[in-house]
């Protein structure tokens, strides 16, 4: 039995690289600077985990495998080079994990957690290995004995081009991560191009204003002339969708907004190469949403609370839209927005971006930029944000938010974006 040694198993993509590799029949260990929820979970399961790091949790393993926020000085890597034990990067170790497999991978700027969700929802003979909690299973990883694998396919560090693809969905090619494409939104399309070109099968969203001009075979999604009569309802404070796609009749799905219909229709389309129209109908029903996006987490006649993973102005745009939509069906008069803004470097290059993303609500909270690991630049958010509330922290209390300045939050729909640590806040710590 191979030992393989995690380091920075906390991190949601290489826990379930973690998880798959147990499944397969690997002994795991793992460890991590500091105990959290996934490193809590994963002990459950039978991993063995090390917090913090030190470099006897290396001995004795056959392979090391490093998430991509570990330095060179981390003791545990510094040890395993000296004892000669091989190491991996995640990236590295993509293709060692997938190469074995019927890979469907799913990359983009937004949307490829829940495109690829939507995709598990739909195959109940795949794996899934993606970078969300699935609500419908309680975990980022499904094992099965199958070829098929549903992989979401991250194209931050390019690893995207290590997965193999058989199938690629690529939800849209927007400029995000360009740090490690030296700046260069070239380099960036050049590197969907040549994950697309490695896939036999290829599903686009051809309004993007990069895959339009994708030259080779694809199925092609045009959201506003395939994507007929997308209308929201409202059942129990949860949202569903309804849509038509093209001339393959009407679809319903939990959640909401445009933009899950255009992830719902790339997931369909790819889908329909393997599955019949009917069969896909039906188990897109069952369909139960990510944990972190539209995450309501309390809601009643009065009040909605809701987590949302959004950190880059886009995203924010479109689920304020649909938030809106939800707010008017559900009878809420007022919107608050609670913005933990995620690394500095992202921030300041989208400054004016984050300005339109918020406009249009009735209040806007600001909390202090989640730095992961990032040095501070200084930014006067208060020049761009003249109206907002600027905390320092806020937390839950029942079904309430409190501020630390002793504001209330008790009304209307009040929804949370970021990807940093805004979403502990805003839930109870046994959630």
């Amino acid at each position: 039995m191979q030992k393989i040694h995690f380091i920075g198993i906390g991190g949601i993509g290489i826990s379930a690289l973690a998880r798959f590799l147990k499944e397969k029949g690997c002994e795991i260990s793992g460890s991590d600077l500091k105990e959290s929820k996934i490193t809590k979970k994963l002990e459950k399961e039978g991993v063995k985990i090390f917090i913090p790091h030190h470099q006897d949790n290396v001995l004795n393993k056959d392979l090391v495998i490093y998430s991509a926020a570990i330095k060179e000085e981390n003791p545990e890597f510094k040890y395993a080079k000296s004892l000669g034990i091989k190491c991996l990067s995640r990236k590295e170790a993509l293709p060692l994990i997938l190469q074995d497999k019927r890979v469907f991978a799913v990359a983009g700027a937004h949307g490829k957690s829940t495109t690829s969700s939507i995709l598990a929802s739909l195959f109940d003979d795949a794996s899934v290995i993606i970078g969300a909690i699935l609500k419908e299973f309680g975990s980022n990883m499904i094992y099965k004995e199958s070829e098929n694998l549903i992989f979401e396919a991250d194209e931050s560090d390019s690893s995207f081009l290590n997965s193999n693809p058989y199938l690629a969905i690529v939800t849209n090619a927007e400029a995000e991560h360009l740090d490690h494409y030296e700046n260069k939104v070239s380099k960036l399309h050049q590197a969907y191009t040549q994950f697309l070109d490695m896939a036999k099968i290829r599903v686009i969203n051809v309004e993007d204003d990069f895959l339009k001009d994708f030259k080779a075979d694809a199925l092609r999604l045009y959201p506003s002339k395939d994507i007929k009569n997308c209308t929201m309802k409202i059942e129990n404070f949860k949202p569903k969708m309804s849509f038509e796609l093209k001339d393959f009749g009407s679809f319903d799905i939990l959640g909401m907004g445009y933009h899950l219909a255009i992830d719902a229709s790339l997931a369909i389309l790819a889908a329909l190469n393997f599955l019949d129209i009917q069969t896909i109908k039906t188990r897109l029903k069952n369909y139960q949403g990510i944990k972190k996006r539209f995450d309501i987490l309390y809601a009643d006649e009065s009040l909605a609370l809701i987590d949302d993973y959004g950190h880059h102005p886009t995203e924010i745009k479109a689920t304020l839209k649909a938030a809106k939509e939800y707010a008017r069906l559900s009878g809420y008069t007022k919107i608050t927005a609670i913005f933990e803004p995620h690394r500095y470097t992202r921030l300041l290059a989208n400054l004016q971006d984050f300005v339109y993303a918020f406009d249009g609500i009735d209040e806007l909270i600001i909390l202090p930029v989640y730095a992961a690991g990032e040095e501070k630049i200084e930014i006067d958010l208060k020049k761009y944000f003249p109206n907002a509330l600027f905390v320092e922290d806020i937390k839950r209390e029942g079904k309430f938010l409190v501020s630390d300045k002793g504001r209330v939050f008790d009304k209307g729909l009040i929804i949370g974006f970021g990807a940093g640590d805004i979403s502990n806040k805003l839930r109870q710590m046994n959630d």
